[in-house]
């Protein structure tokens, strides 16, 4: 099924934009196309917008892009050789497109105006955090793609320096899109606290972490620290589902003091997390290794105090507006979590700083970077 909402001069750029995420799990860079072209398709009239996924009618759904500028194009869900060698090259050539936009990898067959947004290259300096065949899978591939793109961006200057320091591209040819917070989801105040009562929780009476349970998260750690505090501490809730390697995990929950209670969510929904963030009594999250480091983001957007890494893309996402401790510190990730509980003033002190922290951060900004690197792909072109 293909909606063309009107038929446009042939003068008119055609985008074209891989959205096969809309199709899948909810993850990052979901909520980074979503909220780019959201703004992108506003702001851009005078493109054509050809959005190439499988469930389009849950794009057609979104107010976002109901424009006049927008086709919303079917594109059979298919694992990635089918899509990169296959269905994006026929889209390229069938539609005209004079750019494509790919997340971390280009299709096969190489053309003009390939864009491509490597989120981060983790597995690189981490590999023990990631499948061996995901790391040799991306190694070739990224590495491919960083090199042969006539676009490259990235979501944090951490990433960039990543990538060109790796792959010998130039940094000052790679583009910073940042990552953003839906501000209409997640913000502060008691909206939703009925989906805290259900959980058996106390609005501002528990420490809260997000994420799938995998060894780069920390989620042991997070654990190992918490069973530490003194006392009766509040209850500590993560959201998140076993994902691979949670064995340290399994072994921490089973060690747990009596007097410390820890609830486990696997089925929190999109209306229910935001709830959940705003209220914590502070939002915790000692992860490894990131590429921009959207959870942390979304506590200081949502108003709680926030504790999380000093490593990698985090303390640039961050800044002074959390408590950045070396996950590889159990005792300093302990020491964090007594001060914030004990401390109103802190947490008051850390919810201000985080709130105006938050508003650095706009998807409107990083569509502007995106439209001026477009414009001048399409310039060079004539």
């Amino acid at each position: 099924m293909t909606s063309h909402k009107h038929s446009m001069p042939t003068q008119i750029p055609k985008i074209g934009v891989d959205f096969h995420v809309i199709d899948g799990k909810f993850q990052g860079s979901r909520s980074h196309l979503l909220g780019i072209y959201a703004e992108l398709v506003a702001m851009c009239p005078h493109y054509q917008f050809y959005f190439f996924l499988d469930q389009t009618q849950a794009l057609a759904a979104m107010p976002a892009f109901q424009g006049n500028n927008v086709s919303i194009v079917h594109m059979p869900h298919a694992n990635p050789l089918a899509r990169l060698g296959w269905h994006l090259p026929r889209q390229r050539r069938q539609y005209r497109l004079d750019i494509l936009h790919t997340q971390y990898v280009l299709p096969f067959w190489s053309s003009r105006g390939c864009a491509v947004t490597i989120h981060d290259v983790l597995f690189e300096p981490f590999p023990e955090f990631f499948q061996p065949l995901f790391v040799l899978r991306s190694r070739l591939m990224m590495r491919w793609a960083a090199r042969h793109a006539d676009m490259l961006f990235t979501v944090s200057e951490y990433s960039r320096q990543e990538i060109a320091s790796r792959y010998g591209v130039p940094a000052h040819s790679i583009g910073v899109l940042h990552n953003a917070v839906d501000t209409t989801h997640f913000y502060p105040g008691s909206f939703g606290q009925e989906f805290v009562t259900q959980r058996g929780l106390v609005s501002g009476n528990y420490l809260l972490t997000v994420g799938r349970i995998e060894p780069r998260k920390n989620h042991a750690a997070i654990l190992r620290a918490y069973a530490r505090l003194e006392g009766k501490p509040p209850p500590l809730v993560i959201v998140g589902q076993r994902d691979f390697g949670y064995s340290d995990f399994e072994a921490a929950l089973a060690a747990m003091p009596a007097t410390h209670r820890v609830h486990l969510l696997s089925d929190v929904g999109d209306q229910e997390l935001p709830a959940l963030y705003r209220h914590a009594l502070a939002f915790v999250y000692p992860s490894f290794a990131e590429g921009f480091g959207m959870p942390p983001l979304e506590g200081l957007a949502s108003g709680v105090p926030v504790i999380t890494s000093s490593t990698t893309a985090i303390p640039e996402v961050v800044g002074a507006a959390g408590l950045l401790v070396d996950p590889t510190s159990e005792s300093g990730l302990t020491e964090a979590l007594q001060r914030v509980c004990a401390d109103s003033g802190l947490r008051a002190q850390l919810i201000q700083q985080g709130l105006e922290r938050a508003h650095h951060f706009t998807w409107r900004n990083s569509a502007e970077t995106l439209a001026q690197a477009f414009a001048n792909y399409l310039a060079r072109g004539k």
